[in-house]
């Protein structure tokens, strides 16, 4: 299994950060977390939840937590309120002390971990009793439009390429699996639903770029092809996808978000 590529902030955010802020909008709405509180965002990557929250929720502190130095960076020179702080970290082992945050949120990270059980574990020591522990990932399977294209094209032209489909490759991603993780973390009141967002490219090429930026699971696939396969993928999704009469591409993403309160009396 080839080893996904997380550096170039830029690239990343071209391919799929973009997406990631209108679903961070509507996780946080849904979150309802009152203002003045103190979050950490696991898995902050270039810094879209992170941003987001300090938007939308007046957060007292917003500590974001990435195992990445290339996405950090990006995040501190984009995101510069005091209010906000980065620090390298795993994800199965925060450098945190336990029981002290309001929030603990982690946007599309949590099935990139080694171990999502010791992470959801730890998300629940850090949160300080009755605080929010919340998540969301993309539905690989069948809600994640731009992804789904992508991996039935290259599936149709190598087979062998099934084993590294993100619908295989994280079996998480589902509100089943989701509930049961916050479950055996010892988090309460857990639920989960889906947030769906669309996703509209200029054109083919808006669609198709991102994907030679080498930055995740499907990025990292093209970038091991040599010209003659990745032209041919290239040239069987033109033909697949549903370009509309003025050349744009609409398609939607669908995450699944799952919350729960941490236990304890404090």
């Amino acid at each position: 299994m080839r080893r996904d590529t997380w550096v170039v902030g830029d690239a990343y955010e071209a391919y799929v950060g973009r997406w990631s802020r209108p679903v961070a909008e509507e996780f946080l709405r849904w979150l309802d977390v009152p203002p003045g509180r103190r979050w950490a965002d696991v898995g902050c990557g270039t810094g879209a939840l992170t941003e987001t929250v300090l938007a939308m929720t007046d957060p007292v502190r917003v500590l974001g937590v990435d195992t990445s130095e290339g996405f950090l960076s990006h995040a501190r020179t984009r995101i510069v309120d005091v209010r906000s702080a980065f620090c390298a970290g795993d994800a199965g082992s925060l450098p945190l002390p336990g029981r002290r945050l309001d929030a603990v949120v982690s946007g599309l990270a949590l099935n990139f971990t080694p171990d999502p059980q010791r992470s959801a574990a730890e998300f629940a020591r850090v949160t300080a009793p009755g605080g929010v522990v919340a998540a969301y990932v993309w539905d690989y399977a069948e809600g994640m439009g731009m992804m789904r294209y992508f991996w039935d094209a290259a599936v149709a032209l190598r087979p062998d390429t099934a084993a590294s489909d993100e619908m295989r490759r994280f079996p998480l991603c589902r509100p089943d699996p989701l509930a049961r993780l916050w479950t055996d973390a010892g988090l309460r009141e857990v639920t989960v639903r889906a947030i769906e967002v669309p996703t509209v490219f200029t054109g083919f090429d808006d669609y198709w770029t991102p994907f030679l930026g080498g930055q995740g699971a499907a990025p990292g696939y093209v970038a091991s092809l040599d010209d003659e396969h990745r032209h041919a993928l290239r040239d069987l999704l033109r033909t697949r996808l549903p370009v509309r009469p003025d050349g744009s591409v609409h398609l939607s993403a669908r995450a699944w978000a799952v919350r729960g309160v941490a236990a304890g009396t404090g």
